[in-house]
């Protein structure tokens, strides 16, 4: 049965004016959905109305399992689905608002060698309500599709959850790792959304041992569909950048991520790794400030993210598929 949080309002008023109601119950039943508001809570319809549409379609809001705050603030939100399945979504507060970061899929096909999203594999993606409701339960005014699970993996669910969101489209931020085809297709679409590559990495021989996706495609033709993206949307790109000790972070090494990130509007958002429970460690402070440096006299934008919820396992990289 379709969940009533897939449908978009267009969608919603052919539902009305198919079973004889006028089309502006849409907006009525859409607004209170995005609030907030269950099935059978929304006011200024009749009962009877609302059992039909509880009827006709899948009303389950994602149940909160687990809420977990950090002491800086992060809250993460374990969450069981209409089927059972699990995710965690994590809220961030900041000066200007909060900030969510969304799960797509239950777990993650992708298997990056220090993520702990993706270690106990993949199991299905989520539909464009399951990642709306994320949105709902938090309220935030951005979202960050960086939580467990690869978003051009699930894109067609992805696309739509971004035209369901109210949630600016400037303010919604996609995390990819690197599916060149789909970064091609997302800039075509030219839906307002920024785009963040994960790369972790400034050539291929690193990058591939890191990440399993990438021995389909270089490092040249992620770049290539990057400086598309731009070329397309007139957005810059951002690179995030996981520093690990010993792998990827010597002065040499950001001498070729400046090279690499070149020519077109990007930066990079470096990010000390957090533990995943791999033998993969963050660097010395001395030298990941060594490595931005670097990049910054090579005219390169870069900032270092302040790590959040890490005492919580609700920092980058830490999400996981919780399975019972």
């Amino acid at each position: 049965m379709k969940s009533i949080y897939d449908l978009t309002i267009d969608e919603l008023k052919e539902y009305f004016i198919k079973i004889g109601q006028p089309k502006y119950r849409a907006t009525q039943v859409f607004e209170h959905l995005h609030k907030g508001t269950l099935v059978h809570d929304i006011p200024n319809i009749p009962k009877e109305l609302r059992e039909q549409i509880a009827a006709d379609f899948c009303a389950y809001f994602p149940k909160i399992v687990t809420t977990e705050t950090g002491s800086d603030g992060t809250v993460k939100h374990l969450l069981e689905l209409v089927d059972g399945e699990r995710i965690e979504c994590v809220v961030l507060s900041q000066d200007y608002g909060k900030t969510v970061c969304v799960s797509t899929q239950v777990g993650c096909r992708m298997r990056c060698a220090f993520c702990a999203s993706g270690r106990d594999g993949f199991v299905r993606n989520l539909s464009a309500g399951e990642i709306l409701s994320q949105v709902i339960l938090a309220k935030p005014s951005r979202v960050v599709l960086m939580g467990s699970g690869e978003p051009l993996d699930n894109f067609d669910n992805v696309m739509k959850f971004i035209e369901l969101t109210t949630i600016g489209a400037r303010n919604i931020s996609l995390s990819t790792v690197g599916l060149v085809d789909k970064i091609r297709q997302f800039a075509d679409l030219k839906t307002g959304v920024n785009l963040c590559i994960s790369l972790h990495a400034p050539n291929d021989n690193i990058r591939q041992s890191l990440i399993p996706m990438a021995k389909k495609w270089s490092i040249k033709e992620l770049i290539e569909s990057a400086r598309y993206f731009f070329e397309k949307t007139g957005r810059r790109v951002i690179f995030e950048y996981s520093l690990i000790n010993g792998i990827n972070c010597s002065p040499e090494n950001a001498r070729e991520l400046s090279n690499l990130v070149r020519g077109f509007p990007t930066h990079v958002n470096l990010i000390n790794l957090n533990s995943t429970g791999t033998d993969f460690k963050a660097p010395p402070r001395e030298v990941g400030l060594k490595f931005m440096d670097v990049l910054i006299k090579s005219g390169t934008s870069c900032t270092m993210r302040k790590s959040r919820g890490s005492d919580i396992l609700a920092a980058c990289g830490q999400l996981k598929l919780h399975t019972h």
